[in-house]
C-alpha cells in the first residue's frame, strides 16, 4: 500500500540539533545522580540551558524546509492538544492530551510527533499562565513521547495496533511522571527528610531516595494518567486513526503546489481568433 511521505522528518542540521539539545535536556533531568560534590549547584545552569536548547531546536527545524501544509497541520493539532490539557486541571493525573498526541504521532511520524508534543506543551503553558523554567522540561518530555512512537512497527494495523498504542500510553504516562519528579525532586522536599536529595551522596543512595519518593507519589498521579490515556486510546483510537490517516493521505505532504492558469472560455478563444 502506498503511503504519502511523513509530514516532517529530522534530517540535515535538524538531526544533530535534536541529538545535542536532547542530551542537554537529559542532563538537566538526571544531574542529581551525576554530581558528587556537595558544593555543586548545577540546577541553575540547566534551568537556563534547557529552554535555550528548546529554542535552538525550534530555530533549526524552522530552517529545515518545513512546508506550509506541515506547519498548518502542526498548528491545528498543537492548538487542539493544548486546549485538551487544561480540561484535566484539578483532577489528579487526568490529562486528556496524551492520547491525541500518541495517535497523531503514530499517523504523521515520530519526528512530527516530537515537534507536536514540544509545541503543544509550550502553547498550553501560555494558555494556562504556567510559564516558567519547567516548561522546557515538560516540552522535551512530551516531545520524547511523540518521538518514541517510532518504536512501534509501522506495518502493524487493526486491533494489534490499538493494543500496542494503549500499552505505549501506559509507558508514556509513567515516563512523564518520572521525568517531572526528576525535575522537582532535588528541591521540592528540602534537605531534612529520608526522601530528600542529598548533594554529594553516593549514586545508589540518591537513586534509592528518588525511587522511594517517586513511587510514594506515583499512585496518585501516574496510575490515573496511565489508565485514562490507555482507555481513551482503546475507545477512540480506531475512528481517530482513520480520520488522521485520511487527512494524511489527502494532504500529500511535500508534493509541489502548482498554480495552473484556468482555461479560457469559448468566447475568449473566439475573440482571440478574431484579433
Amino acid at each position: 500500500m502506498n503511503r504519502t511521505p511523513a509530514a516532517f522528518s529530522f534530517r540535515g542540521l535538524a538531526l544533530p540539533a535534536l541529538i545535542a539539545t536532547s542530551v542537554i535536556s537529559a542532563l538537566g533531568f538526571i544531574w542529581p545522580f551525576l554530581i558528587s560534590t556537595p558544593q555543586a549547584r548545577p540546577q541553575w545552569l540547566f534551568a537556563i540551558a534547557v529552554p535555550c536548547a528548546l529554542l535552538l531546536l525550534f530555530a533549526s527545524v524552522s530552517n529545515n524546509k518545513l512546508d506550509t501544509k506541515s506547519i498548518a497541520l502542526l498548528a491545528v493539532l498543537a492548538a487542539v492538544i493544548a486546549a485538551l490539557r487544561p480540561m484535566g486541571t484539578g483532577a489528579v493525573g487526568i490529562e486528556p492530551m496524551w492520547f491525541l498526541l500518541i495517535l497523531a504521532a503514530r499517523v504523521f511520524g515520530p519526528s512530527f510527533g516530537f515537534l507536536l508534543g514540544a509545541l503543544s506543551m509550550v502553547l498550553s503553558a501560555f494558555l494556562t499562565g504556567g510559564v516558567g523554567p519547567w516548561v522546557a522540561y515538560q516540552a522535551f518530555a512530551a516531545g520524547w513521547i511523540g518521538l518514541g512512537i517510532g518504536l512501534i512497527p509501522r506495518n502493524i494495523r487493526g486491533r494489534s495496533e490499538l493494543v500496542l498504542l494503549a500499552l505505549y500510553g501506559v509507558v508514556a504516562a509513567a515516563f512523564f511522571g518520572i521525568a517531572m519528579d526528576l525535575q522537582f525532586w532535588p528541591w521540592t522536599l528540602g534537605a531534612d527528610t529520608q526522601l530528600s536529595y542529598q548533594a554529594g551522596a553516593p549514586f545508589s543512595e540518591n537513586v534509592s531516595r528518588f525511587l522511594s519518593y517517586h513511587f510514594l507519589s506515583a499512585m496518585a498521579w501516574d496510575v490515573p494518567r496511565a489508565i485514562f490515556t490507555a482507555s481513551l486510546i482503546a475507545i477512540t483510537g480506531k475512528p481517530i486513526l482513520h480520520t488522521l490517516r485520511r487527512a494524511h493521505t489527502r494532504a500529500a505532504f511535500f508534493t509541489p503546489i502548482e498554480f495552473v492558469k484556468a482555461r479560457s472560455s469559448e468566447r475568449e478563444k473566439a475573440e482571440k481568433a478574431a484579433q
